[in-house]
């Protein structure tokens, strides 16, 4: 059984691909998690975000690919620069979740064997998407139930202790803190100690032996990733982001090594070993299959599901398109908004620097009143975009063009 001392902070993950930071490295994102390894392993030493600055006078970025927009159905007027929040589904999904349901019409037109053809190719995949085995790869209902799942896997001692960030997504403080009273553990905040949240910051609250949860809900699909170079032990993910899947999609990735020693549990009927045969199903004594299957969410793996149907047509998207397409195009994006945001009236709250910040950039104005007057006034235009924590957070995506920030700064302006 694993003894853990879970360890964990915000943090979104790059790779050195395409001259991105050396890996691992760590910066900003919505609910993620970061630490040393089990090994004791550290990862690469950066700061996240540099000094106070004023915005610079970039030129107007020159993106080469015009025809994204077509992917998606009109927005009706609207300038969506909110997918970090909520992802449109493109043509694509919604024409494989009308195949499924029109399937689901006449159910007996379909042999068995389909029952598990989209679940397979969808963590096929993803794996391909991380750099992982899709036998390690769960496909669940979101982030918090692969957190769920992490949390009743391990065997927890009462001196353990689970590290968590100030400002982390929910589920963070929904999966833990109740720990605290199941097992006698203790969750720890780690508070920035400048403008950022830096590595060193984590890094000083950790112990040795620590395991690596990662939540990349921020960053899979729109960052390269490769999970061996991560340094983790666990992945957890929402598919309706940076995924481009349906509300309650998302997937949970283990490390293959970890599979013998996690504690037994209830698991869904379909990860027993030889449950693809359907005629020859015994479960007077079931054995679970060595994968991440058994923490499949239940009744979920299935050609009839249509969510599941939407992640795995927005997976095979993502990978056309790829996450270095949409990080490349989504900084040059932010560089141009943060070189237009008025001085007088806006500051940068996200790094300058795009080498040190995630798919999108956060702004405020000079006082909170102001940014949420903001905030208001830039939906009431039908210009969208989130308030988190005080600051306003614009996401773009590919269909995105120079013509959406100009119509958020002339809202901004006027």
């Amino acid at each position: 059984m694993l003894s853990p001392s879970l360890s964990m902070a915000s943090a979104l993950l790059q790779e050195n691909t395409g001259g991105y930071p050396s890996p691992p490295i760590l910066a900003l994102v919505e609910g993620g998690l970061c630490a040393k390894d089990r090994f004791g392993r550290r990862p690469g030493r950066i700061r996240l975000g540099p000094k106070d600055t004023p915005m610079s006078t970039a030129t107007v970025p020159q993106t080469t690919i015009t025809d994204w927009r077509q992917e998606w159905f009109e927005f009706e007027g609207a300038t969506y620069l909110n997918l970090a929040s909520q992802a449109p589904l493109p043509k694509v999904t919604l024409k494989a979740i009308q195949a499924t349901m029109d399937a689901k019409k006449f159910p007996y037109q379909k042999p068995d064997s389909i029952f598990f053809e989209v679940p397979n190719r969808c963590r096929a995949n993803i794996a391909k998407l991380i750099g992982a085995q899709p036998e390690e790869i769960a496909l669940t209902t979101g982030a918090s139930s692969g957190a769920m799942a992490v949390a009743y896997a391990l065997n927890w001692k009462s001196s353990d202790e689970v590290l968590t960030s100030r400002g982390e997504f929910p589920l963070q403080y929904t999966t833990w803190k109740p720990m605290e009273q199941r097992e006698g553990i203790k969750v720890n905040v780690v508070a920035p100690q400048g403008k950022f949240l830096t590595t060193d910051d984590v890094i000083a609250a950790l112990t040795q032996g620590a395991l690596l949860l990662l939540d990349v809900s921020q960053s899979c699909g729109a960052v390269p990733m490769d999970v061996r170079k991560l340094g983790a032990d666990f992945l957890v993910c929402a598919g309706y982001k940076w995924l481009l899947g349906a509300f309650g999609t998302g997937f949970f990735w283990i490390k293959r090594e970890l599979l013998a020693s996690v504690r037994p549990g209830p698991f869904y009927w379909m990860a027993v070993a030889g449950s693809d045969n359907f005629s020859k199903l015994d479960f007077s004594n079931p054995k679970v299959e060595e994968s991440a299957r058994r923490w499949d969410a239940p009744e979920w793996a299935s050609h009839f599901n249509f969510n599941l149907e939407s992640l795995d047509a927005s997976v095979e998207f993502v990978l056309r398109a790829t996450p270095e397409t949409v990080l490349e195009h989504n900084q040059e994006l932010i560089d141009f908004m943060f070189s237009r945001l008025p001085v007088d009236r806006c500051v940068a709250a996200s790094p300058l620097d795009r080498k040190l910040r995630g798919p999108y950039g956060c702004f405020v104005a000079r006082t909170p009143e102001r940014t949420a007057e903001l905030y208001k006034k830039l939906r009431e235009q039908n210009v969208h975009v989130s308030l988190r924590e005080g600051k306003i957070r614009v996401s773009p995506y590919l269909f995105n063009t120079i013509q959406d920030i100009d119509r958020l700064i002339a809202v901004i302006t006027t």
